[in-house]
């Protein structure tokens, strides 16, 4: 049993005009820009939405926590306004790691037509200095599986609850977090306390202006938590 259920997503951005209208048709979403600030892409479920989030600061560094996304082609992520950064026959993979509108990284998974999902999430991936230890961590928060490979350190997330996408993987990476993550998500708990007993961080707290906590994990990755209505 587990201390949160998986909210929503959030992606940091300097111009919705540009990141909103992108990330909608990349991810397969509706565009919602009614907000004077912020943007929401919707599907048909709650847990599909993602915020984007007008902030000032642009990205400097390469992003710890990125989106693998289904596509038809490259072609046409290329004419949505991605850039190719690393194509998948250049490197043996069978994914091509691109940049949206901002230079945020993302991975490009290339499905046959009858393969391809009308929601092109496939999977949320986090860079980690410790990839067993926080996998196990959110796992432990959310009450799923870790699945793991102990030759390479990789370690992922099985059936997350209120997820509807593929896995959360954990990779290993030498450098530590050093910026706030242009990529979030969050969480719905019955208790801030509870998560902040099991190494969890409050960043704000809720109050009158802000209805959410936000808060990190043990390895400083934001996320918010809202208590149910």
């Amino acid at each position: 049993m587990g201390i949160a259920t998986y909210k929503d997503m959030c992606i940091d951005a300097n111009d919705r005009e540009k990141a909103g209208p992108f990330w909608a048709a990349a991810l397969g979403l509706g565009y919602d820009d009614d907000d004077p600030q912020d943007a929401l892409l919707k599907g048909d479920v709650p847990e599909k939405s993602v915020w984007i989030n007008i902030v000032p600061e642009p990205k400097t560094v390469k992003q710890r926590v990125h989106i693998d996304v289904h596509a038809g082609s490259i072609d046409e992520l290329l004419a949505l306004g991605a850039t190719m950064l690393e194509p998948a026959d250049e490197h043996g993979r069978h994914w091509s790691v691109m940049a949206d509108p901002e230079g945020g990284e993302f991975c490009a998974f290339v499905r046959e037509p009858d393969k391809l999902p009308d929601y092109r999430m496939h999977e949320l991936v986090i860079d980690s200095v410790e990839p067993r230890r926080i996998a196990q961590w959110w796992a432990d928060v959310f009450g799923c599986e870790l699945g793991g490979r102990e030759d390479n350190d990789w370690w992922w997330l099985v059936d997350i609850p209120g997820v509807p996408y593929g896995d959360w993987d954990f990779v290993p990476v030498p450098e530590p977090k050093t910026v706030k993550n242009r990529i979030h998500w969050d969480v719905t708990t019955e208790s801030v306390d509870a998560l902040v007993e099991v190494g969890a961080s409050v960043l704000r707290p809720s109050d009158g202006e802000l209805f959410w906590t936000v808060m990190a994990d043990p390895e400083g990755n934001e996320f918010c938590a809202f208590l149910p209505k």
